[in-house]
């Protein structure tokens, strides 16, 4: 797939994930994706704040990456009352305390419906910071073109001329055109 490099644009967002006590016997922890660090630099779990049971850790950076082709996504992301990216994890496995892993973020509500729909990962919706919503907006600013809503039209073709379908060819009809073909006794 091509991409136009003027019509494309990264920037790596470390992924802050909370580790709660989990509320049933069956599940020990429960993750869940607080926030993201715009610019920020690799890390590998690396704890940022304990509070009692709940730690938070820098989990990963990915890559956000925005599209030309996805603005009309952006702007609908923007307009949100609170603007968001969407963080999407892969449930953990077994060890590591069952430890959710970033699959990546995305600043499209469309692509995150997407991955949500799947059922296999989770999608977190978390608040953009201040400076990410201006980075997106400009983005999108500079890379929008509202596309103008064509209505299809219906072709003239008569469809009410042959019937299609009705009845058997094989069986002469007098009255009822619906029947089916008896089986011949042999």
């Amino acid at each position: 797939m091509y991409i136009n490099p003027a019509k494309y644009e990264a920037l790596p967002l470390g992924v802050v994930l909370r580790r709660a006590p989990g509320v049933t016997r069956w599940k020990k922890w429960s993750w869940k994706a607080v926030a993201v660090l715009p610019g920020a630099g690799s890390a590998n779990w690396r704890e940022m704040r304990r509070q009692g049971d709940w730690v938070e850790y820098h989990a990963a950076t990915v890559s956000l990456d925005l599209h030309g082709a996805e603005t009309e996504a952006y702007k609908n992301a923007l307009s949100d009352s609170r603007p968001s990216v969407f963080v999407v994890l892969r449930p953990g496995e077994g060890s590591d305390g069952d430890r959710p892993s970033v699959l990546l973020v995305t600043a499209s509500p469309y692509e995150a419906q997407d991955y949500a729909d799947s059922g296999e990962e989770i999608v977190e919706k978390v608040p953009m910071p201040p400076g990410l919503v201006a980075w997106v907006r400009d983005f999108v600013d500079a890379h929008h073109v509202e596309e103008e809503f064509v209505k299809r039209k219906r072709d003239r073709k008569r469809i009410d001329l042959v019937e299609d379908g009705v009845g058997d060819v094989r069986i002469q009809q007098d009255t009822d055109v619906y029947r089916a073909p008896k089986r011949r006794l042999q």
